[in-house]
């Protein structure tokens, strides 16, 4: 945690939310090129990490609504922000920013910054350029990053490792969708939660999971993950997830002492990059490239990958 969390919230720097506003908005739509043009702006040195917590989970578990509350109580003793991703139309590229709609009226706190995020390009639950993203955050002074994904399933966890704390969000109509996650986050996450647990099923799905952790999982390092019911009508859940989220930021600070994420995310961040120069090579190809051997046009494009306007290596 920053030296900024022991202070009250007024001896803190103010937080220019415009400046920054427009600083994702140019980050969220770069391109490679200029991604690369513009790296080492945000590079790590002499910066104090920063708690990332990850919001995970299908679609319709409440996520954005759970978030909003955990957010507005974790404000009160550190500057939050929060990126809640949105999925983008594979037909327009747009997106209806739902997170927005729902998150809007908590950016008025004086700790708190909500951003919403169209997930664009990428496949993954995440959004285009988010390791850019979330280093923008964490130097505007920040102490917390939210990061929510959109609903994801079984092969999208590369949230993973861009969090320190990855919270799983279910509902008590999750028990098909948990069967289809064994093989996938289910395995991932440090906090299990059944949100909207005031409706039936609720205490049966917490006991399967609590089953299908014992036989499938345990951390070597010896976390265990719980699993929680939760409902953003009942605050003490809220509150017991948010102490539950500060036991295992604590337990990570004490046990990977030394161990650093940056290689993780740094290999992350490699691949999605040159995974959107590949896609951008490809659909800028003539048609006619086509004709030739395929040996040839992997040759060919390798060549082209470099964009044209970025720096020499």
């Amino acid at each position: 945690m920053d030296q900024a969390a022991d202070l009250p919230p007024q001896a803190r720097a103010p937080l220019d939310r415009r400046a920054l506003g427009r600083s994702l908005t140019r980050l969220a739509n770069a391109s490679v090129a200029e991604v690369l043009a513009h790296a080492g702006r945000l590079d790590d040195a002499g910066r104090t990490p920063v708690s990332r917590i990850g919001l995970t989970g299908p679609p319709g578990a409440g996520k954005s609504s759970l978030g909003g509350r955990l957010a507005v109580l974790r404000a009160r003793t550190a500057r939050v922000g929060v990126l809640a991703i949105d999925p983008s139309s594979p037909r327009s590229g747009g997106a209806i920013l739902g997170d927005r709609i729902r998150m809007d009226e908590l950016a008025g706190a004086d700790e708190l910054f909500v951003r919403s995020l169209a997930s664009r390009t990428a496949g993954d639950g995440l959004a285009q350029n988010i390791p850019e993203l979330l280093h923008a955050m964490e130097h505007a002074g920040f102490e917390e990053v939210i990061l929510e994904t959109v609903g994801v399933g079984q092969a999208e966890h590369a949230v993973r490792h861009q969090v320190d704390t990855l919270v799983l969000v279910l509902n008590p109509e999750s028990g098909d969708v948990v069967q289809a996650m064994k093989a996938g986050v289910m395995e991932l996450a440090d906090i299990y939660l059944i949100n909207k647990s005031d409706l039936p099923g609720a205490a049966r799905l917490a006991g399967e999971i609590q089953r299908v952790l014992q036989l499938s999982r345990g951390d070597a390092d010896g976390w265990l993950a719980p699993v929680l019911l939760t409902s953003i009508r009942d605050a003490a859940s809220i509150e017991r997830l948010s102490a539950e989220i500060d036991l295992h930021l604590a337990w990570r600070r004490d046990t990977y002492r030394g161990r650093d994420p940056r290689d993780a995310r740094a290999r992350y961040r490699l691949r999605a990059l040159l995974e959107r120069r590949v896609a951008e090579v490809a659909g800028s190809l003539p048609p006619d490239f086509f004709d030739q051997p395929l040996e040839a046009q992997v040759a060919r494009a390798i060549g082209l990958l470099r964009p044209a306007d970025a720096p020499p290596g």
